[in-house]
């Protein structure tokens, strides 16, 4: 089946795009990890021996940073409906982290730890009409979010990646209810054009 205008500029796009190459001349998965290594820059989110929940995780390009960042001590959760290959260090579990059975295997993997950091770039399949990606993108926010709270210890962290539409202004309230500080931030190797940003929730209220 031939391919559409539009499918061939995203794919020029995507392989001429600077951050793409940089990822594959640096190993990590997906442009996806310099938008987190900037939020840390920014936020210094990691410190060595965390233990971090990546959820929607696939194909790993935030898992990488994470790894990189919590070092040998540290522990790294990842979790996708998707499949996703290894990461040295890194437990996997693959199902939809909403569903009972995939939260208890979590659970079980993190194994009482207190959740430092928990870690989100979820987005759904978007077809290109805004009233129906932003919502099905905000429930995505509103699950990991309402994840976040059951793991996370007092103090803890949430980065999640938001689309800015119907049910941003909810979500924000209920992110600044729990957690004391909370920024929304764009990084540079987020394209211009994307309705994406990413809020940087610290200091859980527990």
């Amino acid at each position: 089946m031939a391919r559409s205008k539009s499918s061939d500029r995203w794919l020029k796009e995507h392989f001429d795009d600077a951050w793409v190459k940089k990822s594959r001349e640096e190993g990590y998965r997906s442009r996806a990890s310099y938008k987190l290594i900037e939020l840390d820059r920014k936020d210094q989110l990691f410190r060595p021996g965390q233990t971090v929940v990546d959820l929607g995780a696939a194909p790993g390009g935030w898992t990488q940073v994470a790894v990189e960042k919590v070092g040998d001590r540290g522990t790294v959760v990842a979790s996708d409906i998707l499949p996703m290959d290894a990461v040295a260090g890194v437990d996997f579990v693959q199902g939809d982290f909403t569903e009972q059975l995939v939260f208890d295997q979590l659970m079980e993997v993190l194994a009482g730890r207190p959740v430092d950091i928990v870690i989100s770039d979820m987005a759904p399949n978007m077809s290109g009409n805004p009233a129906t990606d932003i919502p099905r993108a905000m429930a995505l926010v509103e699950l990991a979010l309402d994840m976040a709270k059951q793991v996370l210890r007092p103090g803890g962290v949430f980065v999640a990646k938001v689309f800015q539409g119907e049910g941003f202004d909810v979500l924000l309230a209920d992110m600044k209810q729990s957690f004391s500080s909370v920024v929304s931030r764009k990084p540079d190797s987020s394209r211009a054009r994307s309705r994406e940003i990413y809020q940087v929730c610290r200091g859980f209220r527990g």
